[in-house]
């Protein structure tokens, strides 16, 4: 953050920064830099940014911002596709891991059972849908393509891209979830995606469809998607993300035994988590604030009406 903002502004670390000057930080602050709002101000902090012109967010995803403590006035910029190139690295690891039955075929192993009649899927051919297409949604295309996939891409605009085959709008999505072999979900969480996956969407995907969600996981019906990969041995789930998770209930619980279940593989949540991850979300974040101070258009600005609930 220091080399991409050297000559444009002066950076106060909170976390290095005495008690006392705290305050004047705050007050005197044109931009806030935040990994997590909650987290990083103490409470009444948020009060004190009587200065600030723009509130911008290492993270992509925001639907844990308290948009209503938040003071009026003040922009937000998330920071989509901070971590897309590791996320779509691990969607394309968990198809992989579904298409070519890789647990269930080492758990036969150690059983002793010699399994190779049962086939595994190809990747290659194969239709992908992936629901928003945003950078995480991007990156992952490019991946599946790299494999001879073609790619159905979901989002609000619909414009068309070079990286998918076909692109629609949420209108399109039955129709995408019927034909597609794999589905990803890559959207954010907000009041229209909330619960948008229900036992209906579920229903109209194909019998052996592979679902990949390293979103949120309040998009899917957790009951739903449990109920259908249990009645549907063939469908499978790769789920990064989950219903209750420590960093937000201070547990990691799931109302069914989704792991015991061999069509599903699971990850706690860290797709985006590789060595020195951390280091390009940080610049990302950094470019957009110095668009903001050369008085350039901010990127991924946020519409709070959509996170409020």
């Amino acid at each position: 953050m220091a080399a991409t903002l050297d000559g444009l502004a002066d950076i106060a670390y909170l976390p290095e920064t005495a008690h006392s000057a705290r305050a004047k930080a705050l007050a005197s602050a044109d931009v806030l830099v935040a990994r997590d709002i909650s987290q990083d101000l103490n409470p009444g902090e948020l009060a004190l940014l009587k200065s600030a012109t723009l509130i911008q967010l290492v993270f992509a995803g925001v639907d844990d911002i308290p948009f209503g403590q938040l003071p009026e006035g003040i922009p937000v910029a998330a920071n989509a596709g901070a971590y897309a190139e590791p996320m779509a690295e691990h969607v394309l690891a968990l198809a992989l891991a579904l298409a070519k039955r890789l647990l269930p075929n080492n758990a036969a192993l150690a059983r002793g059972d010699y399994d190779h009649e049962t086939p595994n899927r190809d990747i290659f051919g194969s239709l992908v849908g992936i629901l928003g297409f945003g950078g995480i949604g991007r990156a992952s295309a490019r991946l599946f393509r790299a494999f001879g996939a073609r790619v159905y891409a979901i989002d609000r605009s619909g414009r068309a891209s070079e990286l998918a085959d076909q692109t629609g709008t949420f209108a399109d999505l039955d129709n995408v979830l019927a034909a597609a072999d794999i589905i990803v979900v890559a959207l954010p969480l907000t009041s229209a995606t909330r619960g948008l996956i229900g036992q209906r969407e579920l229903s109209l995907m194909k019998s052996d469809a592979i679902f990949i969600n390293v979103a949120r996981a309040a998009i899917v019906d957790e009951d739903a998607l449990y109920e259908h990969l249990l009645s549907n041995p063939s469908f499978s789930a790769g789920i990064d993300v989950w219903w209750e998770e420590p960093d937000r209930t201070g547990t990691f619980v799931t109302r069914h035994p989704f792991l015991d279940l061999p069509n599903v593989v699971g990850s706690p949540h860290n797709s985006g988590t590789t060595t020195g991850s951390h280091a390009v979300p940080a610049r990302r974040a950094a470019e957009n604030v110095a668009r903001h101070l050369r008085g350039e258009p901010v990127r991924h600005l946020i519409d709070r009406v959509e996170y409020m609930r």
